[in-house]
């Protein structure tokens, strides 16, 4: 599963800068727990091929605050839920009493600490970092997170202990279609898992170590190998009492990371919510393929069910490509439908499309609608390869691509979706300028064509004497 490194400290000391330089200036899935004053916010960064979750926190408060106020409370669940905690000071303040007193509490955690002196931009080093022992959390790493100095040795340096999980070890380790079950709770998430799994028990042999950790749970459908990610943790019905489920994002970022498939259950009663669109969003990033279910629609009326699916086509909009199902996971109308949807999803986004298939559907494409000029000059598009699946990642070449706007890539993106009629799957266009890697080179040319070349290199020679 994905590491997951917990930002602390006290205001304004710069967590959030770092956290924008970690996660490159990605939007933050924001947590909305009823109660806080500072919702901790959650995005994904990446080292190489090492990619990891990251939290931020608002900030500790004083000394009689450590435990009571709201706002700590969040940094202390962030982490409970972190394998790796930055705690984040600032170099130019100095230590304060806040600073001292969350010393003190973190020294009891046996996760792995990373003291952060931020902000030693014109700094003497050696003075400004030798007061900060004195915290007693390690030796302190100066950074200076809004110029992004120190900041990639510092993820070299927390990342150094977690071993990589490639895509195929995934495959190996869980078989079939790895398929993760998402969504707020009470939205019916363990009765969808009960239902599918046909049985009504607590599920003995989960494949995962720790209680932290997502369910994995392995089981075969028509033929077909899936292996059920669980978010909330699968229980007898007569124990699942929602009102009180817990919500934990992090095994909801880290199944969303395992999985092949997504299936994100909406509320139909609550109809989609933000916190809904911050999931998809998170999904959209990491390309999985989507199917979403809308669950509780036999408890609609008619005129209920015309309301909630008004705003489903604008909201839903960013993620048209999904395919979506309106469910009962209590009475179990429309779950059998969702492993046909499941099953197309995956086939959609692991599909081989041939190159020159590729490059045909481009020119389609730029025919019908131009790209824009740039300083007068037409954006060229000539070709088109995959670049992988999971989600389908489409390489066009050409020149000038650096300057393709955002919607034309939007554009194009659409464009393969309903050309190669893909469904529930992203597409992610890539642009590149250079030469064309599939061209032949120069000693393919024909006799012909070489005795030409040699005379007009001759020709060019002679003429600069």
């Amino acid at each position: 599963m994905l590491p997951v490194i917990a930002i602390v400290g006290r205001p304004n000391v710069g967590k959030s800068t770092l956290f924008n330089v970690l996660t490159q200036t990605r939007d933050a899935l924001v947590v909305d727990l009823p109660g806080t004053t500072r919702d901790r916010q959650y995005g994904e960064g990446k080292v190489g091929d090492k990619p990891y979750i990251l939290i931020d926190t608002g900030g500790v408060g004083g000394t009689d605050q450590l435990v009571d106020n709201d706002v700590t409370k969040q940094s202390w669940n962030a982490i409970e839920e972190a394998d790796v905690v930055l705690f984040v000071v600032d170099g130019q303040a100095g230590i304060t009493g806040v600073d001292l007193d969350f010393a003190k509490q973190l020294r009891k955690i046996s996760k792995p600490k990373f003291l952060i002196v931020n902000k030693t931009d014109g700094l003497d080093l050696q003075l400004a970092l030798s007061d900060f022992f004195s915290l007693g959390c390690g030796e302190p790493i100066p950074i200076a997170a809004s110029q992004k100095r120190g900041v990639a040795k510092l993820a070299a340096l927390f990342l150094a202990n977690f071993p990589e999980t490639s895509a195929e070890q995934n495959a190996e380790r869980y078989p079939g279609i790895r398929v993760a079950v998402v969504g707020q709770p009470n939205v019916g998430k363990s009765t969808l898992i009960n239902r599918i799994l046909g049985e009504e028990r607590v599920i003995v042999s989960p494949l995962s170590g720790t209680t932290r950790d997502s369910i994995f749970i392995p089981f075969e459908r028509d033929g077909q190998q899936y292996t059920l990610i669980d978010t909330a943790g699968v229980r007898r019905k007569s124990r699942v009492d929602n009102t009180v489920e817990k919500f934990s994002v992090v095994k909801t970022l880290q199944a969303i990371e395992a999985s092949n498939v997504v299936v994100l259950l909406i509320d139909a009663k609550r109809g989609v919510t933000d916190q809904d669109l911050s999931l998809l969003d998170f999904v959209v990033e990491s390309g999985r393929a989507l199917v979403i279910a809308i669950n509780k629609w036999d408890g609609l009326t008619v005129e209920e069910k015309e309301e909630v699916k008004k705003p489903l086509g604008y909201k839903l909009q960013f993620v048209d490509f999904a395919i979506q199902h309106f469910i009962s996971a209590l009475h179990g109308s429309g779950v059998g439908n969702i492993f046909a949807s499941i099953s197309k999803a995956y086939e959609c986004a692991m599909l081989d499309i041939p190159t020159p298939e590729l490059t045909n559907i481009l020119e389609e494409i730029v025919t019908a609608h131009q790209p824009p000029l740039v300083h007068g000059r037409r954006i060229k598009l000539r070709y088109a390869h995959s670049g992988g699946h999971n989600p389908q990642r489409i390489i066009i070449h050409g020149n000038q691509t650096d300057h393709v706007p955002d919607s034309y890539k939007r554009y194009m993106a659409k464009a393969f979706i309903e050309r190669l009629k893909l469904e529930g799957t992203p597409v992610v266009v890539q642009f590149k300028t250079g030469e064309n890697p599939y061209a032949g080179k120069r000693n393919t040319l024909t006799p012909r064509q070489e005795h030409k070349r040699l005379r007009f290199k001759r020709y060019i020679k002679k003429m600069k004497k």
